[in-house]
């Protein structure tokens, strides 16, 4: 399966009565008729890992048939701190399409520290990720190379087969049926909502839905209801990789070492399409001597995942100029290959093709002029055309008739972007911030995708979920915020 648009995941320990588990007026009382046991949440293979109580609730796969097959959805509950905690919690919806909240939400917990003082967090497993009947395909032998279009309906047939659910019933707007459950089943009258990516539209479908259940709403890294995903992603990575070209020239450390950044990456592109590299390394996860073939999509996918991050996007300089003037391709295939793996165990791929085969690559324009905007672009049209390829054979799920009309409320909304971000870029909380007539949009300067641990985000964050209001919100301590340095040498930033 292509992984060229994905986004940036348990193990019950003894079970215990729910009597165990009550504090104050928390929601883990026994009248919820759940059962909870301690758990570890986390992503796989990290030694890292946080402790929570997790259940199971219990949901029709198809909501059209209630008494059909029933799919369990994998819930944790990290407890507020507090004895006395607020009655609303927050709900931590994950992005993708196909990442589970239990596994992502380990990355981000700093930034919810505050938050959980007085409140609950609440993770779910959307349907299709995580340990919610996971949809997950098998990889390919080799994720280095762009497949055609034999080889992508080939691996489409491979994953359909083997799948452990109908993906027609694993949208978002049946996702947001379960979020309700989860709410109704852990007894809260009412939630806030923080979503990254994707999951800013999982919350927004649930606004939509269920207005009168939403107390507050953070979207960071926003997905706009009538926005669809993928249709601009490499016109928005030039714009991103352009503004950390930009930064660089602007800083004198950065310009002194790399004084020809977009000429060298210009050559570079038109090496490995003219000559894809074939190298010896290691391989960057297990040390073992491989050999991998670069080519220039594999280049380009590395390049746009780095831009992310600013943290990453301070190596593409350096792996650049080392690639694309000094010829030595093997810290960047390194990253590549490290890349694609990241990206292959964090995420659903059936479930990623199951949301945007359904409610985003069947909306895409094909105009002349969009094509002729994506050539031009150092990604191409390929990344594109092989998710439009994948999706002929995919089949449609279920979605509303006003699924891609934008959601309009007047509930508080506070919307988070990265000035470089180069898949949800500042104008779609703009669009979105059109409809919300209640919101605020904060844009963090020279960032990229995903902003809550930002500098002072947490605590501006906190301040809104706990007066559940945007005025007076004082956002001047955002400016303050610095990307991180550029690395000069390998050996680490500059000072």
């Amino acid at each position: 399966m292509p992984s060229w648009l994905l986004g940036w995941p348990n193990v019950c320990l003894l079970v215990l009565t729910l009597a165990c588990v009550c504090h104050g007026n928390s929601v883990l009382a026994a009248d919820t008729g759940l059962k909870f046991t301690p758990c570890h949440i986390g992503a796989p293979h990290s030694a890292q890992h946080l402790q929570a109580w997790c259940t199971q609730v219990r949901v029709p796969e198809d909501r059209a048939r209630p008494q059909g097959k029933k799919i369990q959805l994998h819930v944790a509950v990290l407890r507020a701190r507090s004895g006395s905690p607020a009655p609303d919690p927050i709900f931590f919806i994950a992005g993708g399409p196909g990442q589970a909240a239990t596994q992502a939400f380990l990355e981000e917990a700093p930034a919810f520290e505050r938050i959980r003082q007085q409140r609950d967090i609440v993770l779910v497993d959307q349907r299709g990720t995580g340990q919610s009947n996971p949809l997950d395909c098998p990889s390919t032998t080799d994720n280095t190379l762009t497949p055609s279009a034999a080889e992508i309906a080939s691996q489409v047939r491979a994953c359909l087969k083997q799948l452990p659910g109908d993906p027609r019933f694993y949208t978002t707007s049946v996702a947001v049926k379960d979020l309700d459950a989860v709410r109704q089943a852990l007894g809260y009258p009412n939630i806030n909502l923080y979503g990254i990516s994707y999951g800013t539209r999982v919350a927004l479908e649930y606004l939509r839905e269920f207005p009168q259940r939403v107390r507050s709403v953070v979207l960071d890294g926003v997905v706009p209801a009538d926005w669809d995903v993928g249709a601009d992603v490499s016109v928005d990575a030039q714009q991103a990789l352009e503004k950390i070209f930009a930064r660089c020239a602007g800083e004198p450390a950065c310009h002194q070492a790399f004084p020809d950044l977009p000429g060298v990456f210009q050559r570079l592109q038109q090496t490995l399409e003219r000559h894809p590299q074939t190298i010896h390394l290691q391989d960057p996860l297990s040390g073992a001597p491989i050999t991998q073939t670069l080519d220039w999509q594999t280049a380009a996918g590395a390049v746009r995942i780095l831009s992310y991050a600013s943290e990453t996007a301070a190596l593409l300089p350096l792996l650049i100029q080392q690639a694309g003037a000094a010829h030595d391709y093997t810290p960047l295939l390194a990253n590549a290959l490290l890349l694609n793996e990241q990206l292959n165990s964090g995420i659903a791929t059936g479930m990623n093709a199951a949301v945007l085969c359904t409610e985003d690559v069947p909306f895409y324009k094909n105009t002349a002029v969009a094509e002729k905007a994506m050539v031009d672009t150092y990604a191409g049209a390929a990344p594109v055309r092989a998710l439009i390829e994948t999706c002929k054979h995919w089949p449609r799920g279920v979605m509303p008739a006003d699924f891609k009309t934008p959601v309009v409320s007047n509930k508080p909304v506070l919307l988070l972007s990265g000035a470089d971000d180069p898949i949800t870029p500042p104008a779609n909380a703009a669009h979105a911030a059109r409809t919300l007539s209640n919101s605020l949009s904060i844009v963090v300067p020279g960032q990229g995708h995903g902003n809550a641990f930002r500098g002072c985000i947490p605590e501006l964050m906190a301040e809104f979920i706990q007066r559940a209001s945007v005025k007076n919100l004082n956002t001047d301590c955002v400016r303050n915020i610095k990307p991180f340095p550029f690395f000069i040498r390998f050996t680490g930033p500059t000072p």
